[in-house]
């Protein structure tokens, strides 16, 4: 990934206060209550605000991003609340994971650069067992309408990094969904997610 992609989440990270807070995504928090605790990858990490929430629950928590400001904050944030989390720092295809690895995988928020964004669900979805869980939220194509009036609320502001139900249908092919919908929600998530949001969530299960 290019040098300035990394660069803008190194300087968004590197500010004292926690760019999405240090409470976990409401959505993340409902599902990972409903599953038994055991592997689970987070991708696209960032402050690791999920992951450590993950790691309270007793679940075995491994997350990645590119961000070395993401990482030393995630570290932080696991240590003051006494929990552990394995974290890795660089793009996925330098991180020597094992196929059918993990139990879950957490994508919240992982928007990837738009040319990559498919092929990196493909390669996740390698490293995930039988019947391994998907818990999903990001940004839906209709949320430029509300970006476009409140930059507050974060978000790309290209079409092609945001998500269609039809692009998650097709990315995660052989899955069975538990539950997939596209949803208007009011995020109130630290500095960066503020306001009313056009979202797609899921939770899907591997075939």
């Amino acid at each position: 990934m290019v040098d300035n992609w990394t660069n803008r989440w190194d300087e968004r990270y590197s500010k004292e206060e926690f760019a999405y807070g240090i409470h976990p995504n409401i959505y993340l928090e409902e599902q990972l209550k409903k599953l038994q605790p055991t592997s689970i990858l987070f991708a696209a990490e960032g402050e690791g605000r999920n992951a450590v929430y993950a790691a309270k629950l007793g679940w075995e928590v491994t997350a990645f991003d590119i961000s070395k400001e993401g990482k030393n904050k995630a570290l932080q944030l696991a240590k003051n609340n006494l929990v552990e989390i394995n974290y890795l720092l660089g793009e996925l295809d330098t991180l020597n994971f094992k196929e059918e690895q993990f139990d879950a995988l957490a994508l919240i928020f992982a928007h990837f650069p738009a040319a990559i964004k498919s092929n990196l669900h493909q390669s996740l979805n390698t490293l995930l067992k039988k019947g391994a869980y998907v818990i999903f939220e990001a940004f839906s194509k209709n949320h430029l309408q509300y970006n476009s009036v409140n930059d507050k609320v974060g978000g790309p502001k290209d079409i092609d990094s945001l998500f269609s139900l039809e692009e998650v249908k097709a990315d995660f092919h052989n899955f069975d969904f538990i539950e997939l919908e596209e949803k208007i929600i009011e995020l109130n998530e630290g500095l960066f997610h503020n306001g009313t949001a056009s979202v797609i969530r899921f939770v899907a299960r591997k075939k």
